[in-house]
Formats: structure tokens, C-alpha cells, sequence
């Protein structure tokens, strides 16, 4: 480690001992019927969202938590997977996991190990850094974390107490806790969308911009990139620089998106209160920006641009594939396109049913369809699939009583947006939608736990002060 990381740790430690108030431990580990203490917390997920909500916690004397991810450590989340862009797209002064802790900032991390000027020359921060950043903050922290752990399914248990049955290293076990946040990002409760028209193609020609993609068998290849969000040309830029022969994208749009919403809506305001507004704010404002899609900045676009083998197809979806012989032919309102292998860029779609971790539960989750009714003008089927939130992110029932346990699992990923807007899936959003979470994590323990609070208030009877009697006038002792 450098002497700057070294340094900066120490300052961390400094920092976090000044803003620690109140000290006082407030919990009380429940048994689980294995007879072992539970968790208060179990986080699914240990990427980005998951690190902010542990610390989060973490500050608020919530320790009794675990941290769970089914990668290996240092592979959670997007960012040295399937995320193929060279850097962030976000600009490098958003802040986001740290919660607002100077010393704990991705600029403080870079500027202590590349130095000052490294950070004063930087454009955008690189996808890899911020994965060596996220690793750092991780330890820093101290967060438990336990990778290769895969979550299978989520039960109730007694005494208002959740089971999570997980994988790991072959072996099932249960972990038994209070409540359980599922912070899976981009994934969680549906599917990378194939769209039905090519969903008959076979597997080995056809896959999502989430798929791990063998590039280098593209070499020579045609290659089809259907959307045009930012992942979309990340991955049509990806098979251009392995030596794809031709890189067609098609758009479905008349004129491709360059508008980032995502840009207008960062600011405290939108961020931190779009959540208190009504449904039918809440539905006008979010089906506005989704169905905007989110844009991509200029050097995505001139990635793929550069490459005179690159044709960017608007007012084209596929509306037909089918095979030939020699290729697959994807016929649309401008022509047919002949191509040997299909990337899908149409993100995802929600279906509970289809995770298997939601299946105790999956028919009850209550979707803004079932609560919120738009205007014709404004439907969107869509976006009515999105899982319908309480304040706390947990949750709701379509049919009440039937699994009421459900209020204590909080879903924070890219399926929170209709009901928060950005939050589980945007760097932008963390300094606010984290500590609406924890805020509402901890309101729930503590008034689970009320009874317990009024009786240690009724028996506490610790002096602050020792008294002697007044002396009288003259006396002296």
C-alpha cells in the first residue's frame, strides 16, 4: 500500500471517531431457531449500493449485518464484467458511497494514489479505478462481507424473523434476520429483455449487453446491436475494436436520444423529495424520463463513429428475425439486415416469478399497475410492472394479510425507480436515497423493538450526579 492510501486511512479513522455520536449501542440480537444469534441486517449484494447501505448502517450502530454476493471479491457488480465502457460516465466530482465523509471520497482515494495533479487532469473517472475504489472503501470501513454466497430464496421464520437460504462452496445454509435489503442494482427482480421477436434465435446467436460476451469469436463477423441506450453502443464499440467485419445498431427512435435526463433531475430537491410527491407526480415525472431512455455522452458515440464499418440504423427496430443459411436476417421498416450474431441493448424487463429467490412471495408483491391508475395519455405497461414501494423501500402486498413478513424485505435496485426515482442503480442519488433507506431500516427496528425501549426507560435509574445536604450557615466540614 502507498504511503498516501496509508495516510488517508489513518485520517478515515480520525474522521469517522469525530462524527461518531451517539455512541450508545441500541440493539439486541434476536435467536434464530437454529439457536444462533440473527442478523439484524443481511444486505444482498455487495457492490456500490450494498457498501453505501453497510456503512450506513454501520454509523447508525446497526453492526450486526452481513454483506452477501454470489461473485468472487473484487467482481461485484457491472464494472469488470459485462460493463465495457472505459470510464464512468457520471462526472468525476459526483460524490455517492461515501456519504458526504471528505476523507472517504473517490477524489481523496485517486489524489492519494495517483496524486494531486492526476486528479486535477482527470476527465472521467476509469471503470476499473472505481472498482479498486469501491474494494478499498469496502475494507476501509470494515464491512463483513462473505463473496461467492448466493442468496436462493427468502421464507418467513418465527418470531417476526426472515430465512435466507444461501449457496456457497456447494453447501445450503440459512441465515436468519430482522430484515433484508436486496441491493442488486441492475438486476433482482426480472430479466435482461430478449425482445420476443428474436426469442426463438438460438443462444449461440443471440445475447443480452449482460451476457458474457466472447468478443474475440466476433472477429470477422457481422454483428446487430438492437437499442441505442449507452450500453448499446458500448457494446457495438466493444466488437469494433475486437475486429468485428460490421457493426449495425438499430435504433427503433426516428432520431437517436442524446438528451441525459439523468443530468437535469441530479439535484437535492428532485433526489431527495420525489418519493414525497404523489403517485400521479411520481408516474408523470418517472414514465417522462424512462421513456426518454437514458443518453450517452459524445465520446460513446464517436467510440463506434470512428469505424467506417459501423452504420447507426434509426427509425429501425427488428421487427421479424429469421434464419438462412448463411446468416440471420432481421427484417426492418428500412430493410433487411443480414448479420451472424445479435446483441440485445433493451434492458430489463420486471417479472418476479422469474427469480427464485422472490418465489415464496413473487405473486403478492403489489406493482404501480395495482396501485395507480394514469391517464390514457400517460399508460405505459411497461413501467406499470415495476414493483410499487413503500417509504422504506419494502415491499407491499397486492392482497394484504396474505404475506405481511414481505414489509420487512427492502429492495434497493434499478426496480426502486418508479417509486424513487434514481436510487439503487445511480451514483447520483447515494448521498440521498441511502440515508432514506437506512432512516427507514432503522425506524423499523426500532419500533419493532418499542416495548423493549419503554421498559429499560421505566428501569434506568443510573445518577448522574452525587448530592450531599446543603450546609448551614457557618458550618464547616
Amino acid at each position: 500500500m502507498s504511503d498516501g492510501l496509508t495516510t488517508l486511512e489513518t485520517n478515515v479513522r480520525a474522521d469517522l471517531a469525530k462524527i461518531a455520536h451517539p455512541h450508545a449501542a441500541w440493539l439486541e440480537p434476536k435467536t434464530g431457531p437454529d439457536g444462533r444469534p440473527a442478523l439484524d441486517v443481511l444486505i444482498v449484494g455487495a457492490g456500490q449500493s450494498g457498501i453505501a447501505i453497510g456503512f450506513g448502517l454501520m454509523r447508525s450502530r446497526v453492526s450486526n449485518i452481513l454483506l452477501i454476493d454470489k461473485s468472487e471479491e473484487g467482481k461485484e457488480g457491472p464494472w469488470l464484467t459485462y460493463a465495457r465502457m472505459p470510464t464512468l460516465r457520471s462526472p468525476k466530482d459526483y460524490t455517492g458511497p461515501d456519504l458526504d465523509i471528505p476523507s472517504l471520497t473517490y477524489q481523496s482515494w485517486h489524489e492519494a494514489r495517483f496524486g494531486k495533479e492526476s486528479w486535477q487532469q482527470l476527465g472521467l473517472i476509469e471503470r476499473c479505478h472505481w472498482a479498486e475504489y469501491l474494494l478499498w472503501l469496502r475494507r476501509t470501513i470494515g464491512l463483513p462481507v462473505r463473496n461467492n454466497c448466493e442468496l436462493l430464496e427468502i421464507v418467513p421464520a418465527s418470531d417476526g424473523l426472515l430465512a435466507a437460504r444461501v449457496k456457497r462452496a456447494g453447501e445450503i445454509e440459512t441465515l436468519y434476520a430482522r430484515k433484508i435489503v436486496l441491493a442488486t442494482g441492475q438486476e433482482g427482480m426480472g430479466d435482461w429483455m430478449v425482445p420476443e421477436q428474436l426469442a426463438h434465435l438460438p443462444a449461440s446467436s443471440v445475447a443480452t449487453v449482460a451476457d458474457d460476451i466472447d468478443f474475440e469469436k466476433l472477429r470477422g463477423k457481422r454483428v446487430a446491436v438492437i437499442g441505442a441506450g449507452a450500453s448499446a453502443f458500448d457494446n457495438a464499440a466493444t466488437a469494433l475494436e475486437a475486429g468485428a467485419a460490421e457493426v449495425h445498431l438499430l435504433c427503433r427512435r426516428s432520431q437517436i436520444q442524446v438528451i441525459q435526463p439523468y443530468r437535469w433531475l441530479t439535484f437535492r430537491g428532485f433526489l431527495r423529495h420525489l418519493s414525497d410527491l404523489d403517485d400521479a407526480w411520481r408516474w408523470r415525472f418517472m414514465r417522462a424520463i424512462l421513456e426518454m431512455r437514458e443518453g450517452f455522452p459524445q465520446p460513446t458515440y464517436d467510440r463506434c463513429a470512428r469505424y467506417v464499418n459501423f452504420t447507426l440504423h434509426e427509425g429501425a427496430p427488428a421487427e421479424t428475425a429469421r434464419e438462412t443459411d448463411k446468416s440471420i436476417e432481421l427484417q426492418t421498416p428500412r430493410g433487411a439486415i443480414a448479420t451472424d450474431f445479435v446483441i440485445c441493448g433493451t434492458g430489463i424487463d420486471m417479472n418476479f416469478s422469474s427469480r427464485g429467490e422472490l418465489s415464496a412471495f413473487a405473486a403478492n408483491i403489489a406493482t404501480w399497475a395495482d396501485r395507480y391508475q394514469p391517464p390514457e395519455s400517460e399508460r405505459n405497461d411497461r413501467l406499470g410492472r415495476f414493483p410499487y414501494l413503500a417509504d422504506d423501500y419494502a415491499f407491499t402486498e397486492r392482497v394484504a394479510g396474505e404475506t405481511p413478513w414481505i414489509s420487512d424485505i427492502h429492495l434497493f435496485a434499478i426496480a426502486s425507480t418508479m417509486s424513487f426515482g434514481p436510487s439503487g442503480s445511480s451514483i447520483n442519488a447515494m448521498t440521498t436515497a441511502v440515508p432514506k433507506l437506512v432512516n427507514g431500516l432503522t425506524r423499523g427496528l426500532f419500533r419493532a423493538d418499542v416495548e423493549r425501549h419503554w421498559t429499560s426507560l421505566c428501569a434506568y435509574d443510573v445518577p448522574q450526579a452525587v448530592t450531599r445536604p446543603a450546609r448551614k450557615m457557618g458550618e464547616t466540614r
